[in-house]
């Protein structure tokens, strides 16, 4: 079996008839002064906790950067942004209920040394331009040096990326190829509307450094970080889009780095499909847990909008509270696990056709927010109602409360945007 065919196999190994979400949110640790705590402190904590858990504590590079309890994990990001994943499951109530019991765990810990969590798009000293990324240091993993060093070359906001910058992301499943292209092909065209939805900044006014554009800060950063890795997923509006098209995609992205057998390499900017055929890595002599392993690595090293793996990671989210996230769960789970909401999608969204529309629309939301006009001439604002509202229609009791969430979220930015404009 070749290369791209085990690639494309493993893509397809994710087919399942469940309709489970799962939620990973990374959120900022610091100080009453917003000063984010330290890789060793942080590190030793998660050495400890997750011993005292019973939990698999994970190293990288030979220091303790995250566990996993079987019903979720921990790890450390570039800057010791703090993420929880959670287990994919099917209501919404579990998830809520995991991350409660993962926050009861840690506020404490971290109150006691004077710290608590900020869940912010930005770390919020850099958004107000009181500090800059220069002032953060990255945690000691090869991985991230790695990385910092290419992003100096491959675009302008590789620092912010990497230090100041966190998210909230959605999983969900796909039943076939077809439904993984049908998904895929709807999640793109609305997720512009889902990055202003869950816009999460500390001041309405910022900016980036240097330019006007007064949203979706965090996504300027990404689209602007590295062109070869970043943005919509490459080729998914082709015609033969699907698992073997997606398996090119990740083969073909350039890798930075290569983990392999517990030691990470720096390759540039080497694909995976280029180490095989100049035989950095012999494929074929390779066991099927290590091939398994490095795929999910090339998978990792692609940072576009979606990732298609065993799942749709949904990638577009600010940090946002729990109840602002699980809102947002609730938002997807209305809108993609519905027959009826996809049909309805498709037919308001047929005028959509590529990459280069939902694009526009983004650039003109990061300009107009919610005022942004954007398909069919409706404003992001008109389209944001509607996802809620359909939504909301599909929706049991208990999902109904949890979309509340998103809907306050979304209405208080929009009130502020109208009082603003109106001022």
């Amino acid at each position: 079996m070749g290369f791209l065919q085990e690639i494309s196999d493993y893509i397809r190994a994710g087919e399942s008839d469940d309709k489970n979400l799962g939620l990973e949110i990374e959120h900022f640790i610091v100080n009453d002064e917003g000063v984010q705590i330290g890789f060793h402190e942080i590190s030793e904590l998660i050495d400890k906790v997750g011993r005292e858990l019973g939990a698999e504590v994970i190293y990288i590079d030979h220091f303790p950067v995250g566990y996993y309890t079987g019903e979720y994990s921990t790890s450390l990001e570039p800057s010791c942004q703090f993420e929880i994943s959670i287990n994919p499951y099917s209501d919404l109530e579990t998830i809520e209920s995991i991350y409660k019991e993962f926050r009861s765990i840690w506020d404490p810990i971290f109150a006691e040394r004077g710290y608590h969590f900020e869940t912010k798009g930005n770390l919020p000293l850099v958004e107000k331009q009181v500090i800059t990324p220069d002032d953060i240091p990255l945690s000691p993993k090869r991985r991230y040096k790695y990385m910092d060093e290419y992003f100096m070359e491959s675009g302008r906001y590789g620092k912010y990326m990497m230090r100041a910058s966190a998210s909230a992301q959605v999983s969900i499943d796909y039943k076939s190829e077809e439904d993984m292209i049908r998904k895929l092909t709807i999640l793109q065209k609305i997720s512009p509307i889902f990055m202003i939805i869950m816009e999460n900044k500390s001041e309405e006014d910022s900016t980036l450094p240097g330019e006007d554009k007064k949203h979706l800060f965090r996504t300027q950063e990404w689209d602007d970080l590295d062109p070869s890795r970043t943005g919509f997923v490459p080729h998914s509006f082709d015609s033969d889009f699907g698992y073997d098209k997606m398996a090119d995609v990740i083969s073909d992205t350039p890798l930075i780095l290569l983990t392999d057998e517990g030691e990470t390499i720096d390759v540039g900017h080497q694909t995976a499909r280029e180490l095989i055929d100049n035989q950095v890595l012999y494929w074929d002599g390779i066991g099927e847990e290590r091939r398994k392993k490095l795929i999910e690595h090339f998978m990792s090293m692609g940072f576009f909008h979606f990732r298609v793996k065993k799942y749709i990671e949904i990638r577009v989210a600010d940090s946002v509270p729990i109840l602002k996230a699980l809102g947002y769960v609730a938002l997807i789970k209305g809108l993609i696990y519905s027959e009826e909401n996809l049909k309805k999608l498709e037919e308001a969204l047929q005028s959509v056709e590529d990459i280069d529309s939902i694009q526009k629309a983004v650039e003109a939301i990061e300009t107009n927010g919610f005022n942004a006009k954007i398909y069919d001439g409706k404003t992001a604002g008109e389209w944001a109602d509607y996802l809620i509202d359909i939504a909301g229609n599909s929706l049991g009791d208990s999902d109904k409360e949890y979309l509340k969430g998103v809907r306050a979220f979304w209405s208080d930015s929009e009130q502020k945007n109208k009082n603003k404009q109106s001022a």
